[in-house]
């Protein structure tokens, strides 16, 4: 079942987005927004200039966040992107290069220099960059999926 679109009302799923901090720091070292308290923090990631997405566990994992950059990106709606099977981010050509990604992140946690050609729902293609790619884990080290993270892309 998927998750109601952040806003107010759900405190910005502030719960999800600490899962995905809390884990890009115990695998990078980095922080995100570290300087803001967990209900701040959630409400301007949702907002960042940058895409900050993550999917589950499922057999076929599924999108389960976006955030509006990363809507904007794949030109989908939030009702939308997370349903969106994760692989079908990709094009068909490229399922090949994302399971070698997806392979490199569960062997070490993450990775910091992915890039690779993304397709939005209306079928333009973007070129991301140096994407952050990270595995999720709740506090007793069960898998609850992967998240990404990247500020530098080009439309092709």
């Amino acid at each position: 079942m998927s998750m109601q679109e952040p806003c107010e009302a759900n405190n910005w799923l502030t719960e999800h987005v600490e899962l995905l901090r809390y884990n890009l720091k115990h695998w990078t070292g980095c922080g995100l927004m570290d300087e803001c308290n967990a209900l701040t923090a959630a409400r301007q990631l949702y907002f960042a200039p940058f895409a900050l997405l993550s999917h589950g566990v499922e057999n076929d994992p599924v999108m389960n966040y976006a955030n509006r950059t990363a809507q904007q990106l794949f030109e989908m709606e939030w009702h939308e992107f997370v349903k969106l099977p994760s692989r079908l981010s990709a094009e068909a050509v490229l399922q090949q290069e994302r399971d070698i990604l997806l392979k490199r992140v569960g062997q070490n946690g993450y990775i910091d220099d992915y890039s690779g050609v993304r397709i939005s729902k209306t079928g333009n293609r973007f070129l991301i960059d140096h994407a952050t790619v990270w595995n999720l884990l709740d506090a007793q080290g069960t898998p609850r999926g992967q998240a990404a993270m990247f500020s530098i892309w080009q439309h092709l």
